[in-house]
């Protein structure tokens, strides 16, 4: 089985990083501060996406500035921020040994995620690790599946896509990959349903008795 995991909100949990460098953005660009808890629903999406609609505005320079003000924090402090989700190393490896090959597919900068999964030790597990460009380019989750099924010549029949929210289950079924939704992440179970998950995982443990 080739099985693809979103990073965020899946392996790891990103949230002090990910908030604290929005804050650190919207403070930046004079905006009105946004509480921990409000700024959580912003983990998983694409960063552009994101912003677009925390500046509500669709101008693209605008957006760029945010991301890139973002960046400054995020690539020296924010990425490691995180902390591997418990069970997940113990998951990832039954899993290996199940014969399955494993990917990771996230909206987040390919650069930024092979670091994270470096420094947790978590890079090992995966064949191959995929992201967008910082320029955004397949940031969008079904045009990254796409892609990877075509560049490592894949079956969507035999892959399925592990991840916490609705672009993941979007992005899968939008390539014939089955989607499966993790409850320990950003996403709840009523977005995850109406995502048309096939499966619902409340906890790592599970992930091998699911896909071996």
């Amino acid at each position: 089985m080739n099985i693809f995991f979103d990073l965020d909100g899946t392996l790891t949990d990103p949230r002090d990083g990910i908030v604290r460098c929005i804050q650190y953005a919207l403070g930046k660009l004079g905006q009105k501060p946004r509480s921990e808890a409000e700024l959580c629903r912003y983990i998983g999406p694409p960063l552009r996406e994101s912003f677009a609609e925390l500046l509500n505005t669709d101008d693209c320079a605008e957006i760029n500035r945010a991301v890139n003000i973002y960046r400054e924090r995020y690539s020296t402090i924010g990425l490691i921020e995180n902390a591997v989700y418990a069970g997940i190393p113990e998951a990832l490896s039954q899993l290996c040994a199940g014969g399955n090959a494993l990917f990771v597919a996230t909206s987040k900068p390919e650069i930024y995620a092979r670091q994270i999964m470096e420094h947790f030790g978590l890079a090992a597990h995966f064949r191959k690790i995929r992201g967008c460009e910082l320029d955004g380019t397949r940031a969008d989750k079904g045009e990254l599946i796409a892609h990877m099924l075509k560049e490592e010549e894949l079956a969507p029949s035999d892959t399925v896509m592990i991840g916490d929210r609705l672009h993941d289950a979007v992005g899968a079924r939008a390539n014939g990959v089955v989607p499966v939704g993790v409850l320990w992440g950003y996403g709840d179970e009523a977005e995850l349903i109406a995502a048309q998950c096939r499966t619902l995982v409340r906890t790592p443990a599970e992930l091998p008795q699911l896909v071996v």
